[in-house]
């Protein structure tokens, strides 16, 4: 009896399930200039350095796990930072440094957001623990001009349970918008964002976690 209750104590316990999966889908297409992704990626690492998106994500039970992809051509969509479990400051902090240091993968390229989507669906396999919502965050200033179908895909995306959200740059022409409220935005609690060009991006990213991360919005579908 005593040896049995010992096996149990030196048993490792089960994984806890994180609030969010969220999946950053970053557009690195040719539309983007260099300013623009430094821009990008300051401004996604100043939104997680954010006070109140550091005690937002202290605050969730279990934390959030974060993945950043970058996006271009329909066979142009690398993981760039793998899925990493972040619930203290510290470990937004690290989260943050890694996401400024990143280098940009594709450049001069198409826009697909058809596979990107599907990219970012796809890293569901690799996720290390159960979270109580699957997020994809797809981040871009144009339309689909090369690619798949993204209404379909994000049809077949959210059937399973799966919400897509938007950030929105706009600026360029034909306005972005409208195709990212119809073909792109789906799931549950879904929205779009909108930065009104790059240099409002920073802010834009921090209203968007915050609205994501936001525990009313973290509905729990277990």
């Amino acid at each position: 009896m005593r040896l049995a209750l010992l096996i149990l104590l030196l048993l490792p316990l089960p994984a806890k399930a994180c609030e969010v999966a969220l999946v950053l889908a970053m557009d690195v297409s040719r539309s983007v200039d260099a300013r623009e992704w430094r821009l990008i990626k300051r401004g996604t690492a100043e939104a997680f350095r954010n006070n109140d998106i550091i005690e937002l994500v202290t605050w969730l039970d279990g934390g959030i796990n974060v993945t950043v992809t970058q996006w271009s051509g329909a066979d142009q969509q690398r993981q760039v930072l793998d899925w990493r479990r972040v619930e203290t400051a510290s470990d937004l902090g690290h989260l943050a440094d890694d996401i400024e240091a990143m280098l940009r993968v594709f450049r001069f390229e198409l826009t697909a957001p058809a596979e990107a989507l599907e990219h970012a669906f796809s890293l569901r396999e690799d996720l290390p623990q159960k979270c109580r919502r699957y997020v994809i965050d797809i981040a871009g200033d144009g339309v689909r001009n090369t690619g798949g179908d993204t209404n379909l895909v994000a049809n077949a995306i959210e059937a399973e349970g799966v919400t897509i959200n938007g950030l929105v740059v706009r600026g360029d022409t034909p306005d972005p918008l409208e195709f990212y409220l119809t073909e792109v935005q789906r799931g549950p609690l879904s929205f779009i964002e909108i930065s009104e060009g790059y240099d409002n991006f920073p802010r834009a990213m921090f209203r968007k976690l915050l609205r994501e991360l936001t525990p009313s919005l973290s509905m729990r579908l277990e």
